[in-house]
């Protein structure tokens, strides 16, 4: 990428997850001088397992373990976890939103005119998702296909999903975002560490980075930090902004898994149907995983023998809302425990993916370790933040992504943090 930030920008975005990623663009359209910094590199997408360890599961710094023995993985990378998401598009929580003054709803369809938004055909739905679709419809589920931001018309039959990153740019991600916004005229400078913005007279001037074992600054009239839901807190918290990083959700998973004799897997699409259960917090969904992610998992339920039925497996994915809590450590360390009534939302979305899984005639059905994705609330609106993002303490630094949803939520935060983004350059254009 280009070496120019020694220059003065009109803005800098740290962090290229989807609300950075959106931000930097739409505001390089409107011809702003834009410096991205990225603390990952920007690496070729191959789509190997190797690349996705060493960028979204490597501990301590893309893999991360609550002080509970809960691993949270993030892409340190160009684009951010978006690289290795599922390519889910949830709703947006319009009505959480406006009650804290932010009303997205010109923004969703900018997006949803913007990006590949839909169910899959029915040729890319695979034998194992219809089986548990067709299995929890017969119990009374309202269980449907889900939105993907897949560019559906670039798939071929017998083609991989990118699980580990997307050669074939089927499943969009945060990263074409910012290739876009690099070829209008951003500058983006990869393995650049921000740790603090520079504050003067109260305001946001700049940030403080370190690259290749140097502290390098950047200057700007606007600062975004765009870091994620734990990186974000640690900058602000650096800066001298207190407050942050406390009382954070981190939507807590398991998978429920069971073997059956008459299908076998092939490459299938994961999270292609599901249903949100509002009232109870949970969403449950099928959830393919290639065979060494498949392998990790039966491993960390303690069924070896199941390591070699991986391509008879049904699995279920039941993600809940988890109750607000928990503090980030200036050192990146989340501490935060399952609550009682995390453990029993937990228990009751397995019990019902069991009946759906056994219905479908799986055998054998069993429970994975808990993981955590998405972490957020740690920089929140209301509280930290303004109806426009902006921080309530400093003038001209703002939080673009999943740190800024002021209320556990328990759902993909993908399009709400690129209607986010949309706004929040909007706002700043008009500035």
């Amino acid at each position: 990428m280009q070496n120019g930030y020694d220059k003065r920008y009109d803005v800098i975005v740290v962090g290229t997850g989807p609300g950075g990623g959106t931000v930097a663009r739409e505001l390089t359209k409107a011809g702003k001088r834009v410096l991205m910094l990225e603390r990952g590199p920007h690496p070729e997408i191959k789509g190997s397992f190797w690349q996705y360890l060493r960028y979204c599961a490597l501990p301590p710094h893309s893999m991360l373990i609550t002080n509970g023995g809960i691993g949270i993985v993030r892409g340190l990378l160009t684009g951010g976890s978006s690289v290795f998401y599922y390519g889910s598009c949830f709703k947006v929580p319009v009505d959480m939103l406006k009650r804290y003054g932010v009303d997205v709803t010109a923004e969703m369809e900018e997006t949803r005119k913007d990006l590949p938004i839909g169910p899959l055909k029915q040729e890319m739905m695979t034998p194992m998702a219809d089986r548990i679709m067709a299995s929890a419809q017969e119990l009374g589920y309202h269980w449907n296909k889900l939105d993907k931001f897949m560019y559906q018309d670039r798939w071929r039959p017998g083609m991989k999903f990118g699980y580990y990153g997307d050669p074939h740019r089927v499943k969009w991600s945060s990263r074409m975002y910012v290739e876009e916004a690099v070829e209008k005229g951003a500058v983006l400078v990869n393995d650049a560490k921000v740790e603090k913005v520079i504050i003067e007279d109260n305001r946001a001037t700049g940030v403080e980075f370190v690259k290749k074992g140097r502290r390098q600054r950047a200057v700007a009239s606007r600062v975004i930090v765009s870091a994620g839901g734990i990186g974000s807190p640690v900058i602000l918290r650096n800066s001298g902004i207190q407050g942050v990083g406390m009382d954070f959700f981190y939507d807590p998973l398991v998978t429920a898994c069971g073997t059956v004799a008459d299908l076998k897997a092939g490459d299938e699409i994961p999270m292609s149907a599901g249903v949100h259960l509002q009232d109870e917090g949970v969403v449950m969904t099928d959830m393919s995983i290639p065979p060494p992610l498949d392998a990790l998992f039966s491993l960390s339920a303690l069924r070896v023998h199941k390591v070699f039925s991986q391509n008879r497996m049904l699995r279920i994915m039941i993600k809940i809302k988890d109750g607000l809590g928990g503090r980030i450590t200036d050192g990146e360390q989340v501490r935060k425990g399952l609550t009682r009534s995390d453990k029993q939302k937990l228990r009751n979305g397995y019990e019902r993916a069991k009946k759906i899984l056994e219905n479908a005639g799986a055998k054998g059905v069993f429970r994975t370790w808990v993981l955590a994705a998405h972490p957020g609330g740690s920089v929140k609106l209301g509280s930290i933040l303004d109806s426009n993002l902006k921080t309530n303490r400093v003038d001209a630094l703002y939080v673009c992504d999943c740190s800024v949803i002021p209320e556990a939520w328990g759902l993909p935060p993908t399009f709400t943090l690129i209607c986010l983004g949309k706004r929040l350059a909007k706002h700043l254009m008009r500035e």
